[in-house]
């Protein structure tokens, strides 16, 4: 067997269907999106299962769905965005200092200054 290849016959298109039905519903959007949380392997966050690991897979999140359902549980919230990193006080400072400026010691340490 080659390496990242599945270990049987590909998996039906109806259970592709359910797998990504329950993957909504756990709050994921795609295959790729779900590749941490669940462990997926690079070829399965593809869409690329064999019909044992699909099964897998389907049998897992009814589980959950089932365990969340029993408990109450609410399913976790999806994360936010990344938040761009703050200026640092350097970079904040050095916005204040015009570009002739900038450019002029830039010059006097070696750089190679153009305009955009």
């Amino acid at each position: 067997m080659a390496f990242g290849q599945p270990s049987g016959p590909p998996a039906t298109a109806k259970q592709l269907q359910e797998l990504l039905q329950l993957l909504n519903a756990a709050g994921h959007t795609d295959f790729r999106d779900a590749r941490g949380p669940l462990g997926f392997t690079q070829r399965q966050a593809g869409g690329k299962f064999s019909r044992d690991e699909a099964d897998a897979f389907i049998a897992r999140l009814h589980e959950e769905a089932e365990i969340s359902e029993a408990a109450g549980d609410i399913p976790a919230p999806v994360a936010p965005a990344p938040v761009a990193p703050k200026a640092s006080a350097a970079e904040k400072s050095l916005k204040k200092v015009p570009s002739e400026v900038l450019a002029a010691e830039l010059q006097s340490r070696g750089w190679v200054v153009m305009e955009p």
